[in-house]
């Protein structure tokens, strides 16, 4: 395993923060950006590990990769490189791991990136808030990770197209000692097949490579200037726009950068230097904004290069995140400074704490009495999907979408812990046991339309139709419906529910609901406030077609 980028050395704050930073702060003119708006510049990338591996996933390299320090022991308190856990419920594999099980009970699961429908979840929340662009993290891949880093490409790749993202390969030389040819061989032979994609990041017309790890002062990046400008240069030659994922300090040749690299900075198209680690306070952010990231875009301007900072949203498992306060300070200084795009570290990062994918929320779905900590670890309650909000709110204010604005407008709970008014199905995925062929599919009940609807397969009950409301609810009302010009029926049905989409309790029993057109053929089904993510109806007979049928479904919190 490459030694993890939380290892680089940290750097010593050489000064004192803003006192105080009003809405809009002054600050210096945003320099222009070289390269017009693409799919880097004017756009939110996250960086996407996609490494972590299980046992019976088909994963080439076997074993529990990046989740343990021996993959081939499961991962537990003593076997470990996990420092936050994943919010599981979205997941259709969880694989069981040697950790006690979570707070309430359940055991403590974990996903892998292997698996098709984990990226493609990856990629929809990606979607869903406001990420452009991913940044593939790819390691040497001339060692044993080599075939499962080539498959993770081709998955993303189809993620990608599905979901309306971009990616691009963003090459880590951490430990490569023959990256100087190998990079270029790789690229030729493999990589570059990928730019074929619609989904393949381009800027100013050419397709994005990045290289992270020029210059770094640390044994496990020892190349010299002469092999780094060999490869930047050759990329370019090969019709790539090129960024350099460069040392914190790159423009001063001092700290974690060593000297005498000032050429190969300057090569590159965009610059991104690195960030994690070098701060954890509001202060921090400060200083580095004025003392660091300004001087470094002026720089960046006068030798027509673009900018592309690194934001975090801080290591949670250091307390860092201020309930999301740190995250959005440094989204805010780094668009009032004029960056011409955001890189966020990472998107999957549960290694070092640094992610914004969904994450567990409480101790409830976190192994116990093991010290990881969850979203609530400061004791305000956060949505799992919380860094992903943040992200996009920051996202639109890069945008020019939202106001530039220093106070973090994202809640932490979405309605400040209260269940959003309406209906809570509206939109929602939706799937069902089977549909009767033609355009009857579930998605029908939750369209906003009441001539549309589902229907299952006719002839066989049960039958069931579900839907996903994105967080949980203490729902305690259902109205059902089908098409109003529809003779009246009665479906017998009961009502489920889920906190995790696996395990369902009946919230009713099965009982004759009738849907009569002089009614609007619409029916009410009401229990106690049961607190539940997941909806099913179930059906067991229907007295006006042999199958289930759904023309729409909403659904109320208390």
């Amino acid at each position: 395993m490459a030694p993890s980028r939380r290892t680089l050395i940290r750097s010593a704050l050489a000064g004192s923060a803003l006192a105080a930073l009003p809405d809009l702060a002054l600050s210096p003119a945003p320099a222009a950006a070289a390269s017009p708006p693409g799919d880097v510049v004017g756009k939110v990338t996250v960086g996407y590990q996609g490494w972590f591996t299980c046992p019976g996933d088909g994963a080439p390299i076997g074993g529990w990769w990046h989740w343990s320090r021996d993959r081939f022991q499961s991962p537990s308190p003593a076997n470990t490189t996990i420092v936050s856990w994943p919010d599981m419920r979205e997941y259709d594999r969880g694989y069981a791991t040697a950790y006690p099980n979570r707070g309430d009970g359940r055991p403590a699961t974990l996903f892998s990136s292997y698996d098709q429908q984990t990226v493609d979840t990856h990629f929809r929340w990606m979607r869903e808030h406001g990420c452009d662009t991913a940044a593939l993290q790819r390691f040497n891949p001339f060692g044993d990770e080599g075939p499962t880093r080539d498959a993770m490409a081709a998955k993303v790749r189809s993620a990608a197209e599905r979901f309306g993202r971009t990616f691009y390969v963003m090459y880590d030389v951490t430990g490569w000692t023959a990256m100087q040819s190998q990079l270029k061989e790789d690229w030729a032979t493999r990589m570059s097949a990928h730019t074929a994609s619609p989904a393949y990041a381009r800027q100013n017309g050419r397709p994005v490579v990045c290289v992270w790890g020029f210059g770094f002062a640390d044994d496990g990046r020892p190349f010299a200037p002469a092999a780094c400008l060999d490869v930047v240069r050759w990329l370019r030659a090969q019709g790539c726009y090129v960024i350099g994922g460069v040392p914190t300090y790159w423009r001063q040749g001092i700290n974690d950068s060593r000297p005498g690299f000032g050429d190969v900075y300057r090569a590159f198209d965009m610059l991104s230097p690195w960030m994690v680690g070098r701060t954890g306070t509001l202060d921090g952010l400060d200083w580095f904004h004025d003392n660091v990231n300004v001087p470094d875009l002026a720089d960046c301007a006068a030798h027509g290069i673009d900018y592309q900072p690194c934001v975090m949203p801080g290591d949670l498992s250091a307390g860092h995140r201020r309930h999301g306060d740190f995250y959005w300070r440094h989204l805010y200084n780094m668009v009032r400074l004029g960056a011409q795009g955001l890189y966020v570290s990472m998107f999957d990062e549960f290694n070092e704490g640094n992610q914004i994918a969904k994450t567990s929320e409480t101790g409830a779905t976190t192994p116990a009495g093991v010290g990881i900590r969850a979203l609530d670890e400061d004791g305000t309650a956060c949505s799992a999907d919380y860094y992903l909000r943040i992200t996009a709110d920051g996202g639109r204010m890069l945008k020019g979408q939202l106001a530039l604005t220093a106070t973090r407008p994202t809640p932490p709970v979405v309605g400040g812990g209260q269940p959003p008014a309406g209906d809570l199905a509206a939109g929602r995925p939706a799937t069902a046991s089977s549909q009767q062929n033609g355009p009857y599919g579930a998605g029908n009940v939750v369209d906003g339309d009441r001539g549309s609807y589902w229907e299952s397969a006719n002839g066989a009950f049960p039958q069931w139709w579900q839907v996903d409301l994105g967080a949980s609810h203490p729902v305690t009302r259902l109205v059902l419906a089908l098409p109003p010009g529809w003779e009246s029926r009665t479906q017998t049905l009961s009502v489920q529910g889920s906190v995790d989409g696996t395990d369902f309790a009946t919230l009713t029993g099965p009982t004759g609901v009738r849907f009569d057109p002089a009614t609007g053929n619409e029916a009410t089904v009401t229990f106690s406030a049961t607190s539940v993510r997941h909806l099913r109806v179930r059906f067991t007979a229907n007295t006006g077609w042999p199958a289930g049928q759904l023309a729409h479904l909403s659904a109320y919190a208390v």
